[in-house]
């Protein structure tokens, strides 16, 4: 029997993806559920479907996890006579907890572009739009008693990560001074007493906008004062370790047409959409996982050769082309799903490595609605 509860799986992948760094429109995290119950077996899959429950039924899980929330927006009732009512009474029925993760996931290092990119062949992968102007820096001023034990506290709470590099920071020392109130409870001098000096040092680090609240929180209980003084300064810097999509590059230049069938046989899908010459040689590929028009600008900036992405629209592909009509990048639309069916085998995978004692399941139904026909006959 497992001793692992819900939350901390959810606790685990929320320190991967936080949930701070979804998409406005987005509602990711325990949609059904209570977080203290444990799990022996977890259902991973894109969507939630009726098979997929009656899958979760036979394999005795306590957990669903899905890429796509069932809940996006605010629910009006919650009845048996629609779709999601229908599924959320199934799952309470049943005591199956439902976790979704989606752009969270989508904007996380290693996270679906990540594994889509890895599964075309790409190598050095990284971002293809690391998120604009959400870095932050935050200034404090320490004792130097206290500097290494509020400096790691920062640390271990995500600051200082910049690139490859971890616990990032800068200090100069200096003189503060103080006087304490007469309600002040001061951990150097009396209260109501005479202005105090101290040999402090500057602290400095970068973060990005979203951890501000887990590291203040951090800094202020390594602190020894009782007032701590900190600023907090917008940067005009990129976070490398969020964004979406991703770019890398095939070991070697292969044709279009080559690429197109990697792509077509890696994502079990019959067909893609294009626009390119298919004898072209391409070996930068950017890619996004799920619906990744609007970085179609962003991969030709990025001197991509090719552009893999799903739910590209008729007029999206007239962006690719020269005054002359001719193809600047191949823009390749796939399925929807097939983009990011990776997500199941990620988490897995993700999951198995850090929860041993739990069972995680991929499922072995195929989620999405939608069919291909492919016609034998030929028109002329």
């Amino acid at each position: 029997m497992s001793a692992v509860k819900i939350k901390d799986i959810t606790q685990a992948l929320e320190a991967w993806a936080p949930n701070a760094t979804q998409q406005s429109y987005d509602n990711v995290g325990l949609q059904v559920g209570d977080p203290n119950h444990f799990v022996n077996t977890c259902l991973i899959a894109l969507d939630l479907t009726p098979s997929l429950i009656d899958e979760a039924i036979e394999a005795k899980a306590e957990l669903i996890i899905t890429h796509h929330p069932l809940i996006f927006r605010p629910l009006k009732s919650v009845t048996t006579s629609r779709w999601h009512g229908a599924l959320i009474h199934r799952l309470i029925k049943h005591d199956i907890a439902l976790y979704c993760i989606h752009t969270n996931l989508d904007a996380a290092y290693d996270g679906v572009s990540f594994a889509l990119a890895e599964q075309l062949g790409l190598e050095k992968i990284s971002f293809l739009r690391p998120t604009p102007n959400a870095m932050v820096k935050l200034v404090t001023f320490v004792p130097l008693s206290h500097l290494d034990a509020v400096r790691v506290a920062m640390k271990n709470a995500g600051a200082g990560h910049i690139g490859d590099y971890e616990g990032c920071s800068f200090v100069t020392e200096g003189t503060g001074y103080f006087s304490p109130g007469e309600s002040a409870d001061p951990t150097i001098g009396k209260a109501g007493g005479q202005e105090e000096k101290v040999h402090e040092a500057r602290l400095e680090v970068e973060l990005p906008g979203w951890k501000v609240s887990s590291v203040t929180k951090a800094l202020r209980e390594a602190h020894p004062y009782e007032e701590v003084a900190f600023d907090v300064l917008p940067m005009q810097k990129a976070d490398t370790r969020t964004g979406m999509g991703a770019i890398g590059v095939l070991p070697s230049p292969i044709p279009l047409e080559a690429f197109l069938d990697r792509v077509t046989a890696k994502l079990t899908t019959p067909s893609a959409q294009f626009v390119g010459d298919t004898g072209t040689m391409v070996q930068r590929i950017a890619v996004c996982g799920g619906s990744g028009s609007d970085l179609i600008g962003d991969a030709m900036r990025m001197g991509a050769d090719a552009y893999v992405t799903a739910d590209v629209t008729y007029h999206r592909f007239f962006e690719v082309l020269n005054t002359q009509g001719t193809p600047q990048m191949a823009l390749i639309n796939i399925g929807h799903y097939e983009t990011e069916a990776c997500t199941e085998e990620l988490l897995a995978k993700w999951l198995g490595a850090r929860f041993g004692d739990v069972k995680f399941q991929k499922t072995s139904e195929k989620t999405s609605p939608i069919q291909y026909y492919i016609s034998s006959k030929t028109s002329g």
